[in-house]
């Protein structure tokens, strides 16, 4: 005599549903990937790296040569001013240009020509240190995708240009090439001595165009392409 079957609860099964694994299979009922593409590492979400989203920034200049002048006018002025300032305070006559600026600072107006050039001199060297201080500089490297978050590539602008013509030089119908790379726009004219003026452009455009997005710029710049005949010879 046997023992029936206890009968299942339809409200647990039905058709269609699945029951999922249960604990101690060996399986992970977890989703594989987790919110905004992150990766499950050991039971914890951890997001992807993707070194194309991270923004690349330009690379700064160490501008030796204007600390340099700047450091040593510092020295200098500093330098002169205490040792007259000790000599002073040693019971010696100052020196004839610090009583001078002192006599003519309290004596000359301050509406003068000279007060008002030398006030324009000051502030226009304080802007220029200023804009050095907060602009990258190096504009002749234009910096390239980061393939790996500790290391940063850049290119020489000339090298770029290089590159670029030796490109369109391989265009038939181009008898010679200009290449001007910026950091927003490559500007390239060339000289065609046969075939028709749109077909050389077009093929240059195209060839430049590959060339460009091969040099693994971060930003790559736009692309104005002029095709003239040579200029006839006199």
């Amino acid at each position: 005599m046997t023992t029936p079957e206890r009968p299942l609860d339809p409200r647990r099964t039905g058709p269609g549903t699945d029951p999922g694994p249960g604990p101690g299979d060996g399986t992970d009922g977890g989703d594989a990937g987790g919110p905004g593409g992150a990766s499950v590492a050991g039971g914890v979400p951890v997001l992807a790296d993707d070194p194309g989203t991270a923004r690349v920034r330009r690379f700064w200049s160490v501008r030796r040569v204007p600390a340099a002048l700047l450091a040593a006018a510092v020295l200098a002025g500093t330098g002169l001013l205490l040792y007259d300032v000790a000599a002073v305070r040693a019971d010696r006559t100052a020196m004839s240009w610090r009583r001078e600026l002192a006599d003519a600072l309290a004596t000359r107006p301050l509406d003068s020509a000279a007060t008002l050039a030398v006030a324009a001199a000051v502030v226009l060297l304080g802007l220029w240190l200023l804009v050095l201080a907060v602009t990258p500089g190096l504009r002749g490297v234009l910096p390239m995708r980061r393939t790996h978050p500790d290391v940063r590539a850049g290119l020489d602008r000339d090298a770029a240009a290089l590159a670029l013509r030796d490109r369109a030089m391989e265009v038939s119908g181009v008898q010679s090439v200009k290449v001007r790379v910026g950091r927003a726009k490559v500007a390239v004219r060339a000289v065609s001595h046969f075939r028709p003026l749109d077909d050389v452009r077009t093929d240059v455009r195209n060839v430049l165009t590959a060339g460009i997005a091969e040099l693994g710029l971060a930003r790559p710049p736009a692309l104005t392409v002029r095709v003239d005949r040579p200029s006839p010879k006199g």
